[in-house]
């Protein structure tokens, strides 16, 4: 157990309340990085995911590029494990999930840097606003209009590199789960749950954010590896730019997310 909660059932309150925690130091963790971490460079290396390149070459997205099991074993681990998945095991499966194929999101010096591909106010909210999102809301079409595709149980991530606190790191608004639930369950309450995916959310969404910025915390996650962090799937998160003074390795600043699908859709609004 962490040493800044006396019980798992106090970490599990603060989660609720705040929308993310930390987990310390953890031997279990550390050694599946060692032998998940080969795999990881190779998977950023391979010019088959060359295409989850952005902003200039600054940040590799890496959707569900690591090839673990669902059990999150890759090449000769075993089963991902550690205080983290005991506490996501007891508090956050049911029904019980599998481990999705792990995102491995890295970022360069001079992240982000603007690109053809972006446009330039999506470019500045990156800039100013960390990107900041909940994930799942795709934007699609000519117009980016946003509708829910994906219903994740909770966000993992986990440092694979050393890197300095300011090298782009996550951010989370503190507590922006509960007015995103409050928002969400107006917006649908009177369509049917297979229907949501049909609806535009885009400009309840846009507002949404506003009202987080204004209402609540914003939190930087500094984080080694062995250390992991657990994002609540409705809270509102993004990455920090590169600091003027940050430093990584050859590696970059590397994190693997685990964003396990919800087995109940309605669970996405209505579970703790």
């Amino acid at each position: 157990m962490s040493p800044q909660y006396a019980t798992a059932s106090d970490r599990l309150r603060e989660f609720l309340a705040v929308g993310w925690t930390r987990f310390g130091p953890d031997p279990d963790l550390l050694d599946w990085i060692r032998h998940a971490l080969p795999h990881a460079r190779e998977a950023v290396a391979d010019s088959g995911n060359a295409n989850w390149l952005r902003c200039a070459g600054t940040w590799f997205v890496g959707a569900n590029v690591l090839a673990n099991d669902h059990q999150g074993r890759i090449g000769d681990s075993g089963p991902l494990c550690g205080e983290a998945v005991s506490f996501l095991r007891r508090h956050c499966d049911t029904p019980p999930f599998h481990w999705d194929r792990a995102q491995i999101s890295v970022c360069y010096p001079g992240y982000p840097k603007s690109s053809p591909s972006e446009s330039e106010s999506s470019y500045r909210y990156r800039l100013h606003r960390d990107a900041a999102h909940v994930d799942g809301l795709h934007a699609e079409g000519p117009n980016r209009r946003r509708r829910l595709r994906e219903r994740h149980a909770f966000v993992l991530g986990i440092p694979m590199t050393e890197f300095s606190c300011d090298a782009a790191p996550p951010v989370v608004w503190k507590s922006s789960h509960e007015l995103v639930r409050s928002a969400f369950r107006e917006l649908f309450s009177h369509t049917p749950h297979e229907k949501w995916p049909e609806v535009d959310v885009t400009d309840r969404y846009q507002a949404l954010r506003r009202q987080i910025f204004e209402r609540c915390p914003r939190q930087e996650i500094r984080i080694r590896p062995g250390e992991c962090f657990l994002i609540h799937r409705l809270a509102l998160h993004g990455i920090a730019p590169w600091g003027d003074g940050a430093s990584a390795g050859p590696d970059g600043r590397m994190i693997c997310y685990f964003r396990p699908g919800l087995c109940e859709p309605l669970d996405w609004l209505h579970a703790p």
